[in-house]
């Protein structure tokens, strides 16, 4: 059987920052080798204080958003100016995988070819950028987890057929938890979620600054509280320290 054809959309990656000043050139410059060729819209939506980040920016070509904070209301805002046929979403401290726009043609382009659902949205994989094996773990657990309830995090670079993301009203403005609050309006309509195999890979610096066993904790513990029915609010003022988008 011949292999399924894909077709090359355009793609907009959105980059939601705060404070971010000291890595963002290299960010874009990640993303743009890690296409192998393709041409790829970046936008950075910078909602810190004076918009530092998007003042630091010396990389060419890159649309940048003055907004303000809140990393649900940023990627808004960026989706807002971004013209690709597919938006993805990308924090600045993880890495995209070589090849990633084609492994995002497959993802959407495969369900449809063979006359099921259409794929119209989709996250990667994660892994870590630490040696630490407990970290590992922690990642292996996310990428079961995400498999199993299809609704990734923020993370592993979630993206979506424009469209449908428009036509969903974009991430919801709440402080926390948007991601997580998205992808289970996708699964209430029935819509399928790609978790690709391919992984990004994303920054440990968060674990280590908290500590692993208190970070993961934290995290279960908020996905938990917000199940059931805690107020994004309530949880942001727990969850992030001053400062953090």
């Amino acid at each position: 059987m011949d292999p399924i054809a894909t077709s090359a959309r355009s793609i907009s990656v959105i980059i939601p920052v705060f404070g971010e000043a000291a890595i963002i050139d290299g960010t874009v410059r990640q993303v743009r080798a890690s296409a192998m060729g393709r041409p790829v819209e970046i936008v950075v939506a910078d909602g810190g204080p004076g918009h530092a980040t998007l003042k630091a920016l010396r990389e060419p070509d890159v649309a940048g958003v003055r907004c303000p904070p809140g990393r649900g209301v940023q990627m808004n805002a960026g989706a807002a100016v971004a013209g690709g046929d597919v938006l993805l979403f990308l924090h600045a401290d993880t890495r995209l995988p070589e090849g990633w726009p084609d492994a995002v043609d497959r993802a959407l382009d495969t369900a449809c070819d063979l006359a099921r659902d259409c794929v119209r949205a989709g996250a990667f994989s994660l892994a870590i950028d630490s040696p630490r094996i407990s970290l590992a773990v922690v990642a292996r657990f996310a990428n079961l987890r995400s498999r199993i309830e299809r609704v990734p995090y923020g993370d592993q670079a979630p993206f979506f057929d424009a469209g449908l993301f428009r036509e969903l009203g974009g991430f919801a403005p709440i402080p926390i938890m948007e991601d997580v609050e998205l992808f289970r309006r996708l699964k209430r309509r029935g819509e399928p979620v790609a978790i690709l195999k391919e992984r990004v890979l994303t920054s440990p610096r968060r674990w280590e600054r908290d500590g692993v066993a208190r970070r993961t904790l934290g995290n279960w513990r908020l996905r938990l509280r917000y199940a059931m029915g805690a107020a994004p609010e309530d949880l942001a003022r727990r969850y992030r320290p001053d400062g953090e988008a």
